[in-house]
């Protein structure tokens, strides 16, 4: 679908992601903050050896989060159902990437006799 098409339609893949006038807000308040502080809580979970179900619960919270900071600071919408999922969403990616970061180099580190780095995000057992 081109330019034109998406005019007529009044379709936006931009859409989709954001409702403010700019890109930016969504990628400093849902990337940066939502993200940020979800990667840090995922890290943190992994640290201390919880399961990773727990970081879909402190998303979805920190994706709320995320939301009233739209509504607050730029006059997003605060009960949306689509934008509280893509803030979800972004939030949760960012938790599982950071538990997986974290959890890696704990198995890397703490049982280094067994496993070695396979890669930033694995590991494998050593060879006998």
């Amino acid at each position: 679908m081109n330019e034109t098409e998406a005019a007529a339609t009044g379709f936006s893949f931009a859409a989709l992601f954001y409702e403010e006038d700019s890109i930016g807000v969504f990628l400093l308040i849902t990337v940066a903050l939502g993200g940020g502080a979800a990667f840090l809580a995922g890290r943190a979970i992994a640290e201390t050896w919880r399961p990773f179900w727990q970081i879909i619960v402190y998303s979805l919270i920190l994706g709320a989060a995320a939301r009233f900071l739209h509504f607050s600071l730029f006059d997003g919408t605060l009960l949306s159902a689509h934008y509280y999922a893509i803030d979800a969403v972004v939030c949760i990616a960012f938790g599982l990437l950071g538990f997986r970061v974290a959890r890696t180099t704990q198995m890397v580190t703490q049982y280094r006799w067994i496993n070695e780095p396979a890669g930033r995000l694995r590991w494998r057992r050593r060879p006998s």
